[in-house]
C-alpha cells in the first residue's frame, strides 16, 4: 500500500484574517479525519515574504495537528532551518517530539528564495555556514549534556523521547548537501528524483563509515485531487492548481534548483495535459494507486492554491471513503 500523504501550505490568493483561520482550522479537522480514516502522513512546509500566506510557521501548524491525531506522521517537507535560531528549534523540536511521541520527521532545507533570508536578517550568502551549525547544534543539544556554543557553554531541556534523536534529514539538490548529511551522519532527502546524487551520497556515507539511507521522490510526482465529474473539477477549480503552480514555478527560476513538484504551464489546459496536478474519479485514483510502486506516496492536496473549504472536503472524503478501503485490500 502507497505512503498516503495529505499536504497543506495553506496558500489563499486573497487572503483576510477570518478566511485564513477558516483553513487553517479546516486543515487541522481535515488531519483529525485522516488520521482516524488511516491516511499515514501529514505534510507540510515552510515560506516567508509572501503575499498569500505560503505556511511561515510550520511547527506551529505540526504541534496543532499534533494535538489533535494519534498516529498519522507529521512531515515538515522542508523547515528552513538557517532562518532558525538552534537554540531555540532544538527545544521547539524536542517539545513537538515528546508531544507526538516521535510521530514529527522533519527535513532540514537550506531554501532558495534570498528574500526570505532577508526578511529575517540572514545573509543568503552565508547559508551553508548556517545550515551546518545549526544541524550540528541539534545533535548536540539533543544529548542534554552541555556543550560549547558560540563560545559559551548550554544546555537544552527537554531531551526528545526519539532516540538518539528525532528523525531529521537533510534536504537539498546539491552535493555540499548530500555532503553535508553524510558527514553528520544523516539520512538525505533530495528536492527531486537526482538518482546520481543519491549516489554520491551514498560514496560520501562510505568515506565515512556508515550506510545511510535516502528518501528520494520518484521520477515523476502527482498532486491528487478527487472528484466525481473531474470536467467539472478543472472547470470549476483549476485555476487554484494554476495559481499555486505558476507561483511555485516562479520561484523555481534559478540555476541549480530542483523540485518533485515543477511545472511549466501557463495556462488551465496545459496543466492539465502535464499532469502534475490530477483530478481522478474515486476509480481513476484506485488504478492510479495500483501502478504506484509501494515506495511511492499519493499525495492529496485538498486546499490547493485557495481551494474553497468545502471543495477541499469532498475530495478528502472521497479519497478516505472510496479509495482508501481499496488500497488497504
Amino acid at each position: 500500500m502507497p505512503v498516503t500523504v495529505l499536504r497543506f501550505n495553506l496558500v489563499d490568493p486573497e487572503p483576510t484574517p477570518e478566511g485564513l483561520a477558516a483553513r487553517y482550522q479546516a486543515a487541522v479537522a481535515m488531519a483529525r479525519y485522516a488520521d482516524d480514516m488511516g491516511l499515514t502522513t501529514v505534510q507540510t512546509e515552510e515560506h516567508h515574504a509572501t503575499d498569500n500566506g505560503w505556511m511561515p510557521a510550520p511547527l506551529a501548524f505540526a504541534g496543532a495537528v499534533l494535538g489533535a491525531t494519534r498516529r498519522i506522521t507529521v512531515t515538515v517537507s522542508a523547515l528552513i532551518t538557517p532562518l532558525h535560531d538552534p537554540l531555540r528549534l532544538a527545544e521547539d523540536l524536542a517539545v513537538l517530539d515528546l508531544l507526538g511521541g516521535g510521530r514529527l520527521v522533519t527535513v532540514a532545507g537550506i531554501g532558495y528564495r534570498p528574500e526570505e533570508y532577508a526578511a529575517h536578517g540572514k545573509e543568503w550568502e552565508r547559508r551553508g555556514a548556517l545550515q551546518d551549525e545549526a544541524l550540528e547544534t541539534l545533535l548536540r543539544a539533543w544529548t542534554g549534556e552541555p556543550f560549547e556554543y558560540r563560545g559559551r557553554t548550554v544546555r537544552v531541556t527537554p531531551r526528545p523521547a526519539t532516540r538518539p534523536h528525532p528523525l531529521l534529514l537533510v534536504g537539498g539538490a546539491s552535493r555540499p548537501a548530500a555532503r553535508r548529511a553524510a558527514r553528520l551522519g544523516l539520512p538525505f532527502f533530495p528536492s527531486a528524483h537526482l538518482p546520481e546524487l543519491t549516489a554520491y551520497y551514498h560514496r560520501q556515507c562510505a568515506e565515512h563509515g556508515h550506510e545511510g539511507w535516502v528518501r528520494e521522490p520518484p521520477a515523476a510526482t502527482a498532486l491528487l485531487h478527487v472528484a466525481e465529474d473531474p470536467e467539472e473539477a478543472w472547470e470549476r477549480y483549476g485555476r487554484h492548481f494554476l495559481y499555486e503552480a505558476r507561483t511555485y514555478a516562479g520561484w523555481q527560476a534559478g540555476a541549480g534548483t530542483h523540485s518533485a513538484v515543477r511545472s511549466a504551464a501557463t495556462d488551465v489546459a496545459a496543466l492539465r495535459e502535464e499532469g502534475v496536478y490530477r483530478v481522478l474519479t474515486p476509480e481513476e485514483c484506485v488504478a492510479y494507486a495500483g501502478k504506484a510502486a509501494a515506495s511511492d506516496s499519493l499525495i492529496l492536496h485538498p486546499l490547493c492554491g485557495g481551494m474553497p473549504v468545502d471543495e477541499g472536503w469532498r475530495s478528502l472524503h472521497l479519497f478516505a471513503e472510496r479509495v482508501l478501503p481499496e488500497l488497504s485490500e
